[in-house]
C-alpha cells in the first residue's frame, strides 16, 4: 500500500461492515478509505508526509448521517422565541410578551416550537395571546412545522377574515360564526399570513444557514437527507461553497404538491443530479397526509374530534400517478405518511408498481406514527424504506397517552405508536433522523431515545417500550441504513475500504454506553472526505 495521507488512530473503530470487526486504526488516500486494522498494522503503513491523528481512548464510527431535516425549511420555522418543550400557557405567554416588549409598535411577533399540549385540551386560537402582543402582529409557528397561530392584528393585515378553499387539505380553521380563531392548518393556509412577514436578505439567511450546518456538524453529523429543496436552497449552498466547504454532505428532494401534472413532474425529475461538491438533489418529496396533532393526518377512522379524515391530495390517485411517474424514471422518492390510511395507502400505490420498476431506485415511507399489525407486515419483501423520527414519540407523546396525540388518536391507535422494531423486524431498512426543526438535530440523544422509548436523562415512563431498539440497531439507523435509504450513497455507511472517509469521533462507544449518558456524552469530531474536524464538546 502506498503510505496513506492520514491514518486515525483509536481505542475503538467500529465498522459496521460485516466482514471486518472492530479495529483501532483507519488509513484515508484522498477522500478514500485505503485500510482498516489494529495499532499495531498501522505502524507499517505510514510514510513521512503522512499526518497522524490519534484519538486515544475514543470510538470512531461510520459518519452519522440525519435521514430527515429541512436546513432551509428550518430557517423560515425558527425565526424568533423559540417556545420548544414548553407545556405551559402561562409561560408562553410570558415569553411572547418579553419579546413584543423589545420591539417597536407595529413590529412582528414571532415565535416557533408551540406545543398544542400547552393549551391543555382548549381550541388552539389567538385569543390566547392577542392581549400579550401589545397590538404588534404576531406569528407563531407549532412544532409540527405544518401549523402556524396568528394573532387577530396578523389575520387584519393578511386580510384573512374567513374560510378559504385549497387545492390541498389545508383550512382557516373559523368558528360557528365563519370568523377565523388564528389557527392556519398546512403550508398553503399558513402561506397566507407568512408571506407579509418582512423578508430576511439572502446574506442573512446564508449567515443562519451556515450556522445551522455548523451545528450539524459539531453535533456529530456528516451528512443529512434534506427533504426540502427549492432555487433558493441551491443559491444558498452554492454561496456556502463559494466560501469554503460544505461542513456536511446534503441529499435533498423538492417537494411535488397536489394540483401538479406531467409537465411539473418532468421539471422535478431534470432537476434530479443538479448539486455541487457536497449537496445534490436525489430524490422527490411527496405529502398523502399532514399530522395527527392538527387533524390534518389520514386515518381509516376519525380522530376523538371527528378529524384527520382526508389526504392531502384531494385526488390520491394523482398522487399515485405522480409517485409512477418517478418510480418509472429510476427516480426515488419519499412520502410523507403519518396516519394508517395515508401509510396503507402509500403502501398500495408502491407494491402496486412492476417489481422491476419499484427495484430501480429507493422509495421511503416516512413518519409512519400509527400504524396496525396489517400494514407493518406488508412491509416483509417489499424492498421499501421505513424513515423515522425517535423524538417526535419521546417529546410529544407520553406513556400515559394523556398528551394531545394520543388523546386524538385514542388507546388503541395510540398503541401503534413508531414501530421501529417491528418495522425493522420485517427485514426492512430503518433510517432515523430528527425532522429537524421539529425536534432536535443532535443525533446521540435520538440514538439514546431509540432504545429508550422516552427522554434521554428524564425519569419518564418508556413509550410503548416493546418498539425499543438496540444500540446497534439505533447506530444503523444513522450509518448503515441511512446509507441505503439514501441510494447514491452506497459507498457510505461502514468504514470499509475503498468507501468515503466520512467519521465520526465519539468520546463514548455508542454499543456499549448507558443510553442516558451517551445523550450527555462529547462529540470529539468528523472527517468528510477524509479531512478531519476536531470540535468541541455539545
Amino acid at each position: 500500500m502506498t503510505a496513506p495521507d492520514r491514518i486515525i488512530l483509536a481505542d475503538t473503530v467500529h465498522t459496521l461492515d460485516p466482514a471486518h470487526g472492530p479495529a483501532q486504526a483507519i488509513a484515508i488516500s484522498g477522500s478514500r478509505i485505503a485500510a482498516v486494522g489494529t495499532r499495531d498494522d498501522a505502524a507499517s503503513w505510514g510514510g513521512p508526509g503522512t499526518d497522524i491523528v490519534d484519538l486515544g481512548r475514543a470510538t470512531v464510527v461510520p459518519g452519522l448521517v440525519d435521514g430527515h431535516s429541512h436546513p432551509v425549511f428550518g430557517l423560515d420555522i425558527t425565526a424568533g422565541v423559540d417556545l420548544s418543550g414548553l407545556q405551559d400557557l402561562g409561560e408562553v405567554r410570558r415569553r411572547l410578551a418579553a419579546e413584543a416588549s423589545r420591539l417597536g409598535p407595529g413590529e412582528w411577533v414571532r415565535a416557533w416550537g408551540l406545543d398544542p399540549n400547552a393549551f391543555d385540551g382548549a381550541p388552539v386560537a389567538s385569543a390566547a395571546i392577542d392581549d400579550v402582543l401589545g397590538g404588534r402582529p404576531g406569528f407563531v409557528r407549532l412544532f409540527d412545522g405544518h401549523s402556524a397561530l396568528a394573532s387577530s392584528r396578523a389575520l387584519e393585515l393578511a386580510g384573512v377574515d374567513g374560510p378559504r378553499e385549497f387545492d390541498g387539505a389545508a383550512s382557516v380553521v373559523c368558528d360557528a360564526d365563519a370568523r377565523p380563531s388564528g389557527l392556519l392548518l398546512e403550508f398553503h393556509a399558513v402561506d397566507l399570513v407568512a408571506r407579509c412577514l418582512p423578508e430576511e436578505s439572502f446574506e442573512q439567511r446564508r449567515d443562519r444557514l451556515a450556522e445551522v450546518l455548523d451545528g450539524f456538524a459539531a453535533a456529530g453529523l456528516t451528512g443529512a437527507h434534506v427533504m426540502d429543496h427549492s432555487d433558493e436552497s441551491a443559491a444558498l449552498y452554492r454561496a456556502l461553497e463559494e466560501r469554503g466547504e460544505l461542513p456536511v454532505r446534503l441529499r435533498c428532494a423538492p417537494w411535488c404538491q397536489p394540483g401538479t401534472g406531467p409537465e411539473d413532474w418532468a421539471e422535478l425529475a431534470a432537476s434530479v443530479g443538479a448539486g455541487g461538491r457536497r449537496w445534490g438533489v436525489a430524490g422527490i418529496k411527496l405529502f398523502i397526509d399532514g399530522t395527527v396533532d392538527n387533524g390534518t393526518a389520514w386515518l381509516y377512522e376519525p380522530d376523538a374530534l371527528g378529524e384527520s379524515l382526508h389526504p392531502f391530495w384531494p385526488d390520491p390517485a394523482e398522487y399515485s400517478r405522480a409517485v409512477t411517474f418517478f418510480a418509472e424514471r429510476g427516480i426515488p422518492t419519499a412520502t410523507h405518511a403519518i396516519g394508517d390510511a395515508g401509510v396503507g395507502y402509500v403502501l398500495d400505490a408502491l407494491l402496486a408498481l412492476e417489481p422491476a420498476v419499484r427495484s430501480r431506485a429507493v422509495h421511503r415511507i416516512e413518519h409512519l406514527e400509527t400504524v396496525p399489525d396489517e400494514l407493518v407486515a406488508r412491509f416483509a419483501d417489499s424492498g421499501l424504506v421505513a424513515s423515522m423520527q425517535p423524538t417526535h414519540c419521546t417529546h410529544y407523546s407520553r406513556a400515559d397517552q394523556s398528551d394531545n396525540w394520543s388523546v386524538r388518536l385514542g388507546p388503541v391507535r395510540a398503541g401503534r405508536a413508531w414501530r421501529c422494531r417491528d418495522l425493522l423486524e420485517q427485514g426492512r431498512t430503518l433510517v432515523l433522523g430528527s425532522d429537524w426543526p421539529i425536534a432536535p438535530y443532535p443525533p446521540l440523544p435520538i440514538i439514546a431515545d431509540a432504545q429508550l422509548r422516552r427522554r434521554a436523562g428524564v425519569s419518564e415512563e418508556p413509550i410503548v417500550p416493546s418498539q425499543a431498539l438496540t444500540a446497534r440497531q439505533a447506530l444503523e439507523g444513522y450509518t448503515s441504513h441511512a446509507a441505503h435509504a439514501a441510494g447514491a450513497w452506497a459507498d457510505s455507511g461502514s468504514i470499509t475500504v475503498g468507501k468515503r472517509a466520512d467519521l465520526t469521533f465519539l468520546e463514548l462507544d455508542p454499543l456499549t454506553a448507558d443510553p442516558d449518558e451517551l445523550a450527555e456524552s462529547a462529540v470529539l469530531g468528523t472527517a468528510i472526505d477524509g479531512e478531519v474536524r476536531l470540535g468541541v464538546r455539545v
